[in-house]
């Protein structure tokens, strides 16, 4: 192994010594930094080279936001042209019509189905300027130096690939990637505890009698099967060698258990997109479901009482990255490569914390953040102050503490990834059944 290979494998969370005088301009400037978001403090205009260029990006709408990509206009010159769409229409496009976007963000588990197609360009990490400063939740599967569960698309898995223009993945790092981490999360379920009224601790609840016609799961197969698979072990009906590779039989096992629960009435919905479930919940439809948590955080915002309900059996973690189509060529293949180095800059991984999410890069979006915010969002602390959301709205009053606690108790509590499995075609074709049924 090359020898910055060797120092790219002893690349850790902790955050660089920031001077002070630095601090104080970062947090000065107007609307959270631009000058900061681009990590350059001048005395006189920057122009790059790709200003005046339009990126067209692809994405769930995770991370599509009008003020980031407003701040990415004014630090870069970069106008974003966003592309919402669902995450199979994600994986579809990317598949099928690569010169429709210029920039994506998929999921993991999206990755292991794209990349054989051969319609993703693997990047050279050479240009990635924060690729050494990745999570190790990703680039080597631990929190707080202890593993944490790799069952599933785990990042590890899918993150590099043998050659720039290899359609395999590589166990090993390379110079070239699948994706840059952008933002991640660890998810359990979502509850009303002023419509339950007792404590939650498993993973099986979700399928309680005692919450018939009140009780969803969200219905994006390569997720909710993983949810499902929680609740199986949870119940102690099965406990699976991997839950994110199931074998034909396994499936039908899991399957079966949803489907019987749903012609009990169980279910009161199934939601795929992200305002559905802050619905459900905000209208006590439902009192209990999978969640993810900003949606949790943006319910208790809207005066609902809503926990995001940390479970004995663990959580299941997702993850997402920007990528590049392979037809991506010339000055918008250098103006993606600059986002992407904007991106993970610090500004907008702070923009994300806000929401509830993690960053790719931990050590720059903390440089973009109050002390009180890091220690609330990161370290899991009573709030000093009332934390806001990325539009200035109060999101959690003063000595809330986060639900689930510190990034080293949520994402180490982590039990499974959401999966592509080697059966995949069986698994879709099962839970379009069981949806049906």
């Amino acid at each position: 192994m090359k020898m910055k290979d060797e120092k790219r494998k002893g690349t850790s969370q902790a955050s660089p010594v920031v001077d002070p005088a630095r601090r104080r301009i970062i947090k000065g400037t107007a609307a959270g930094g631009a000058l900061a978001g681009t990590g350059l403090i001048t005395g006189f205009p920057y122009v790059h080279a790709s200003e005046g260029i339009t990126l067209r990006y692809m994405a769930t709408g995770v991370s599509q936001h009008s003020q980031i990509a407003a701040q990415a206009k004014e630090d870069l010159g970069i106008t974003i042209e966003y592309l919402t769409v669902t995450s199979d229409e994600e994986v579809k496009k990317a598949v099928t019509q690569p010169n429709s976007f210029d920039i994506m963000e998929p999921e993991l588990w999206m990755v292991k189905k794209i990349v054989p197609s051969g319609q993703m360009q693997a990047m050279d990490i050479n240009r990635l300027k924060q690729w050494d400063n990745v999570t190790t939740a990703w680039t080597k599967g631990e929190v707080d130096g202890k593993k944490i569960g790799d069952q599933g698309t785990a990042p590890i898995t899918v993150m590099y690939v043998d050659g720039k223009n290899s359609k395999n993945f590589s166990k090993t790092p390379t110079d070239w990637a699948t994706l840059m981490p952008t933002t991640y999360n660890a998810d359990t379920l979502g509850i009303r505890p002023d419509l339950i009224g007792r404590p939650i601790e498993h993973w099986h609840e979700l399928l309680n009698p005692e919450f018939k016609g009140r009780a969803s799961i969200l219905n994006i197969p390569s997720i909710g099967i993983m949810d499902a698979a929680m609740v199986v072990e949870s119940m102690g009906k099965y406990t699976f060698p991997d839950k994110g590779n199931m074998t034909k039989e396994e499936i039908d096992l899991t399957i079966g258990v949803l489907t019987e629960a749903k012609k009990r009435g169980q279910f009161r919905a199934f939601w795929n997109e992200f305002n559905q479930s802050v619905n459900l919940m905000a209208s006590g439809e439902v009192v209990i479901q999978s969640m993810w948590s900003p949606a949790v955080t943006k319910v208790r915002s809207m005066g609902v009482p809503c926990i995001y309900q940390p479970l004995k059996e663990g959580a299941r973690a997702w993850g997402a990255g920007m990528a590049f189509p392979r037809t991506l060529k010339g000055k918008k293949l250098d103006a993606a490569y600059e986002l992407v180095n904007w991106f993970t800059s610090g500004w907008a991984g702070a923009f994300l914390f806000r929401q509830g999410y993690y960053s790719g890069v931990l050590s720059t979006a903390k440089q973009q953040m109050e002390d009180y915010e890091w220690d609330y969002w990161m370290l899991g602390q009573p709030a000093s102050q009332d934390i806001k959301g990325p539009d200035g709205t109060v999101m959690e009053k003063k000595g809330h503490v986060r639900d689930g606690g510190s990034f080293n108790a949520r994402m180490g509590a982590v039990a499974c990834w959401n999966a592509v499995m080697d059966e995949n075609r069986y698994m879709v074709r099962k839970w379009n059944e069981f949806i049906a049924a």
